[in-house]
């Protein structure tokens, strides 16, 4: 796992083993646009691979890669292009900051290869949405 190891442990282990029993679930994100639900779809996917290979979590995420969606959900949100907007690597403005963006570019870097195998139709659609280029500002 990718938590830190100073965590303070509780004093009542029942609710501690509740918690590792049954860990926090990602909100599902419904955005109101087709093209900007894909974009989502596609992230949470990548990041799903990652944090399955790199820090072995299974049923849910890791705390690191959960705030990261978390922060992608957001900035997809509140994108200045909304359904026009292109892929982040073809956009002229950087909404990430600089260690999140870094993150995202190791993720899709280890999980883009895997995304071809394990979500081929979405694979597809990120690979069109390439070549969409951003509105004027």
């Amino acid at each position: 796992m990718c938590e830190t190891d100073d965590m303070k442990p509780t004093a009542d282990l029942s609710v501690a083993a509740a918690l590792a029993a049954a860990p926090p679930a990602i909100k599902t994100v419904a955005f109101p646009d087709r093209r900007l639900n894909r974009e989502w779809q596609t992230m949470a996917a990548m990041v799903k691979i990652y944090c399955r290979d790199r820090h072995g979590a299974t049923a849910a995420l890791c705390a690191n890669c959960a705030g990261l969606l978390a922060y992608a959900s957001v900035r997809l949100d509140r994108c200045r292009f909304g359904a026009e907007k292109p892929t982040c690597a073809m956009c002229p403005v950087h909404c990430y900051q600089r260690d999140r963006r870094e993150q995202v570019r190791v993720i899709m870097r280890c999980a883009g290869p895997r995304m071809l195998w394990e979500h081929p139709l979405m694979s597809l659609w990120h690979w069109l949405d390439s070549f969409r280029h951003a509105p004027a500002l």
